[in-house]
């Protein structure tokens, strides 16, 4: 008699390379595929709004895939280990197969339930679906994790290359009868209110989605990634990172579609393995890295110096970040585009992340959580690493005197304001000139434009110039401590004067 196996399914919601998946097939018995939901059991970091508002349109495209398979998502809510023993007794099911989460809490807890199925006798096995290479596998030379992403990633490019993709199965095994299942919408993750709007006109969740994005990347944009990709103006990016997060792609299916392309094109070995596309790749491989071997950083930092940091609390300047009303329009356009379509660029995320630790000297904490709960490919190993980098207190850490200039960092990277004009409607009318510094434009083009300071559009919160050097003064003040001077406090809690035409 062919044996059922359940699958557990997570972060893996699609049906090609789907390492789990294969070996339920493979066991040639009923597989029962399961969606548990229990997000206390993700510790300190559950989903945020816009993730489980993603995770409701993932779960019902993955539904009906597996209605195409002759199979169907069983979708429980409660304590997994419990859940799953209740599915066993259900189903009969002798083994149950699940791919690999790699957040600590989740680690921690997948290990005790793995524990708890083999002593109950039943098969329990994991697979890796989600990276190139599992984090404990890549050592630096003393056989210590790697804290740089350069040699970092190119150790990883010198091991042979990921096997190619696995096929979606063709028919799944049902099983006699299926066990009960919750309607999704009793998980209520889409919000009540509708908020969301902007999310379902900007995105398309699920497998199918995610194989759309992949291949228009590779067809209308990879040639210009290298010139496109800090141009927040133009679409020069894959935008397959909530894809990748909630697994409707692999790491795998990326990298052999970009060797498939790069072969057509009869493109040398080294152009494509050392592009820049593939090392966003690989960016994402060493942030999971370093949360395995840093499980610590999501809240606090890696360089333990900077645990003295005396940052601002200023509740009004967060609100102000956070609702894109700081008057630095780069910042603004940002922080708006993320509320409404749950995603914002990537050179934008380092423009708005510098300004709020280092114009606004917040905590960067402050940050993460924002981001936690607006993107939608919120990740906690990116999302830790990415805000330590701009905070420059972890691993690969941007110098802590870079300090991004936003209206600067506008003219150059959204220099026709197309960008800007899209988020921040209200400077629409302003010229190129003066659209990332309204603050200093003329009187007559402020009229001319309809833009009041202080009426339509905010003026800005703080002096670029002068958040610059308390910044660096700060900053500056720890890494003396670091060195056994032992310098004085200094109170962060200080009101910067707004902007002048100068700055």
């Amino acid at each position: 008699m062919k044996q059922t196996t359940l699958l557990w399914l997570r972060l893996d919601l699609r049906l090609a390379d789907h390492p789990a998946l294969a070996a339920a097939v493979k066991r040639g018995g009923p597989v029962v595929p399961v969606f548990i939901w229990s997000p206390e059991e993700d510790g300190d970091w559950p989903p945020g709004g816009a993730s489980m508002w993603w995770l409701h349109h993932s779960l019902t495209a993955l539904d009906k895939s597996l209605w195409q398979l002759g199979s169907r998502l069983v979708i429980r809510c409660g304590p997994a280990l419990e859940t799953l023993r209740v599915l066993v007794q259900e189903t009969g099911a002798t083994a149950v197969f699940w791919n690999r989460r790699y957040e600590p809490a989740v680690m921690e807890r997948d290990r005790e339930v793995q524990e708890a199925l083999v002593r109950d006798g039943l098969g329990a096995e994991s697979f890796n679906a989600a990276l190139l290479h599992e984090p404990w596998m890549i050592q630096n030379q003393r056989g210590k994790p790697f804290q740089v992403f350069t040699p970092y990633w190119k150790h990883c490019l010198a091991k042979p290359a990921p096997a190619e993709p696995l096929p979606a199965p063709k028919i799944l095994p049902a099983p006699p009868r299926w066990p009960k299942s919750l309607a999704l919408g009793e998980l209520e993750l889409e919000p009540k209110l509708h908020w969301a709007d902007g999310l379902g006109a900007a995105w398309q969740p699920g497998e199918a989605g995610a194989t759309a994005n992949l291949g228009r990347f590779l067809t209308t944009a990879f040639d210009d990634y290298t010139d496109h990709r800090n141009r927040p103006d133009v679409v020069g990016t894959s935008r397959l990172s909530p894809y990748l997060h909630f697994g409707e792609i692999s790491p795998r299916q990326v990298w052999h579609g970009l060797r498939r392309l790069a072969s057509k094109r009869c493109l040398p070995v080294e152009q494509w393995r050392g592009s820049q596309f593939l090392a966003e790749i690989g960016w994402r491989e060493f942030a999971h890295h370093l949360l395995f071997h840093f499980p610590h950083t999501p809240t606090e930092p890696l360089r333990a110096d900077f645990k003295k940091f005396v940052w601002n609390q200023d509740a009004a300047w967060l609100h102000a970040w956070q609702q894109g009303r700081t008057g630095f329009p780069i910042v603004d356009a940002g922080m708006r585009e993320l509320w409404t379509t749950g995603w914002m660029h990537n050179r934008v995320r380092m423009i708005v992340a510098s300004f709020l630790v280092k114009d606004l000297l917040l905590p960067w904490q402050e940050g993460a959580r924002w981001f936690w709960n607006t993107l939608v490919d919120a990740d906690l190993a990116q999302n830790t690493l990415g805000w330590q980098w701009s905070a420059g207190c972890g691993a690969d850490a941007a110098p802590y005197f870079r300090v991004f200039n936003p209206t600067s960092q506008g003219e150059k990277f959204d220099p026709h304001g197309d960008y800007v004009r899209k988020w921040c409607p209200e400077l629409g009318k302003l010229s190129d000139k003066w659209l990332h510094r309204p603050h200093a434009a003329p009187a007559a083009s402020m009229r001319a434009a309809g833009v009041e300071l202080g009426h339509n559009y905010p003026h800005p919160v703080v002096s670029h110039a002068f958040a610059r050097e308390m910044a660096l003064e700060s900053y500056a003040r720890i890494k003396g401590s670091a060195a056994g001077n032992c310098p004085s406090t200094l109170s962060m809690r200080v009101m910067m004067p707004r902007a002048s035409p100068s700055d």
